[in-house]
């Protein structure tokens, strides 16, 4: 089933490996397949070089793996929530990648400073509010998708493809999965500026809204100039 988005499934998550913002066999990323409402994640604990996109595990939107031969990711359930909730989402990526781990763990938003992170994210990347002890007890991967939904009530995921999951991570999504491993990539490079920028000046303003939108949206806008 699905053998194309098995492969740009597999494809997405070798790319982040060969990207650096995962090692060892931390992360995992997924496509859905909105008309079949099936989703195709990265097998859990499964070696990235010993992957393959037969490996690749479907499940349909309530986790129930429909095929596959090996146990899907561990954060599948969080996958699923955020393609319930965020309409046009196809693709998500989940890294530990080092600087966007950095913030999330420090709970700190990461303040949209220069024109680079303006290219792809209208707006800070936002981290979600804490667990509970409650939600941790519980289906803590569903509750990490909630917490991720209730973070963006007020903004436009498409707008901002990525969250940083409170003393945890970040995941990044996009239209496709190539997309979300591309978003998720950027999302390091902005963090690690992030961090150099305050490092340089703490009190570092953010870029100007005006600034910050031209930017945005002569890239992702419905006039875009940006490109052939």
């Amino acid at each position: 089933m699905l053998e194309s988005l098995r492969a740009e499934v597999y494809e997405a998550n070798l790319e982040v490996v060969r990207r650096g913002l995962v090692i060892y066999t931390f992360g995992n990323a997924s496509g859905f397949a909105k008309e079949q409402g099936l989703v195709v994640i990265k097998p859990s604990g499964v070696p990235y070089d010993k992957v393959t996109p037969a490996d690749m595990v479907i499940s349909d939107l309530d986790g129930k793996v429909v095929e596959g031969r090996l146990k899907p990711s561990s954060d599948l359930a969080t996958h699923i929530a955020i393609y319930r909730a965020f309409a046009g989402v196809h693709g998500v990526v989940h890294t530990h990648s080092r600087h966007a781990t950095a913030w999330a763990q420090a709970r700190r938003e990461i303040p949209c400073f220069g024109t680079t992170h303006a290219d792809y994210f209208r707006g800070p990347i936002p981290v979600t509010d804490p667990l509970s002890a409650e939600q941790i007890a519980g289906d803590y991967e569903w509750e990490t998708g909630q917490a991720i939904i209730e973070r963006f009530r007020t903004l436009d995921p498409l707008a901002v493809p990525a969250v940083l999951v409170c003393g945890h991570a970040p995941f990044a999504w996009g239209r496709t999965p190539a997309l979300a491993a591309h978003n998720a990539v950027i999302l390091e490079e902005v963090a690690r500026m992030a961090l150099e920028t305050i490092t340089i000046n703490p009190v570092a303003d953010a870029l100007p809204d005006e600034l910050r939108d031209r930017h945005f949206l002569r890239k992702h806008g419905p006039k875009a100039t940006y490109g052939q």
